[in-house]
């Protein structure tokens, strides 16, 4: 599954080729990955010294993806948390203690 997200992220960020190289629907692609935004911030930082206020334009898409990949996955998760209520889990290892507790035969 990681595969075909840390692929495209690597191939379209611009760490393997150069972003304004790209056709006009890889760069579209590109712009809504992640570390797209974070090479960005990082060739700033180190190549050309930019302070926090010159990358601050490039943190908003990740907290952004972060947002909605957060929202996703709170959302697809949330069934799991509230599957079985704590007193049935309570009362399945009652059962277990009482299997346990039986004489052998």
């Amino acid at each position: 599954m990681t595969f075909f997200f840390f692929l495209p992220s690597i191939l379209l960020s611009g760490f393997m080729f150069p972003f304004r190289g790209m056709p006009g629907w890889a760069q579209a692609i590109g712009e809504a990955l992640p570390l797209t935004h974070f090479l960005r911030i990082v060739r700033g930082v180190l190549l050309k010294g930019n302070a926090v206020t010159d990358v601050l334009s490039e943190t908003w898409p990740i907290v952004a993806f972060m947002t909605v990949v957060m929202l996703i996955g709170l959302r697809t998760f949330k069934s799991t948390l509230t599957q079985e209520p704590v007193s049935k889990l309570a009362a399945r290892s009652d059962d277990f203690v009482d299997v346990l507790a039986r004489p052998s035969l």
